[in-house]
């Protein structure tokens, strides 16, 4: 799965890391970002702008808007069956902007898991494959909201985690932004591990289990 990420990055340095997106508003650097935060995605609405939606996937059917902390990853071998993610699948897809992740690992002998940071060995940003979903309730409130499609772990991921994000190359990035509805079939072939060879993964404080905790010293390496 994928539970916590980062952006560090400003406006500019978003605006200087993805030249065909529009940039715009203030945007602070995360450290930390946790399920039910907004986070930084670009939706297949055709207009090619960072915005801002809530990480927890709300149906357009749902009733309730709390079933979206449930929904924070959906799993790519079944988002064609599951009826929370089918439509989304087809229909509204992002990229949501990243710069690296978390992910907690089972030590023999250790009873609390080892917290580790992942991402790019050229520490450049990067998106994970999204789906998005506008929910409307009876009193007329409104939430855009949206989930992080995960796939089987990469052989840097696989010692610590039996999921991973979906990681896009950026040469996919317009296939999975079309706006037009695709099928599974179109689009299976993009939902893989990311090559291991470009990624790197080291254990980092503990301070990250705490969501309230948001600052830089989270992605320095442990001692």
């Amino acid at each position: 799965m994928c539970g916590r990420f980062t952006l560090a990055l400003d406006r500019d340095g978003l605006a200087a890391a993805y030249p065909d997106f529009v940039v715009t508003g203030e945007i602070i650097p995360r450290y930390n970002i946790a399920p039910t935060q907004p986070v930084p995605v670009v939706p297949n609405n055709g207009q090619n702008r960072v915005e801002f939606f809530t990480w927890g996937l709300i149906p357009s059917w749902a009733k309730d808007p709390k079933i979206g902390n449930r929904m924070i990853n959906a799993r790519s071998e079944t988002l064609h069956e599951k009826p929370s993610f089918r439509a989304a699948y087809k229909r509204r897809r992002c990229l949501v902007l990243t710069d690296g992740f978390y992910e907690w690992q089972k030590v023999p002998g250790q009873k609390a898991k080892v917290p580790a940071h992942i991402r790019m060995n050229s520490d450049e940003p990067f998106a994970f494959a999204g789906l998005w979903e506008s929910w409307h309730s009876a009193d007329g409130s409104h939430i855009l909201s949206c989930t992080i499609i995960t796939t089987t772990p990469n052989e840097l991921l696989e010692p610590i985690h039996n999921r991973m994000p979906v990681i896009l190359a950026r040469e996919d990035y317009d296939e999975w932004l079309d706006p037009e509805e695709r099928g599974p079939e179109a689009l299976g072939h993009l939902l893989k591990p990311y090559p291991a060879s470009e990624m790197r993964a080291y254990p980092v404080s503990t301070a990250v289990n705490n969501p309230r905790v948001d600052a830089p010293e989270l992605i320095v390496p442990a001692n």
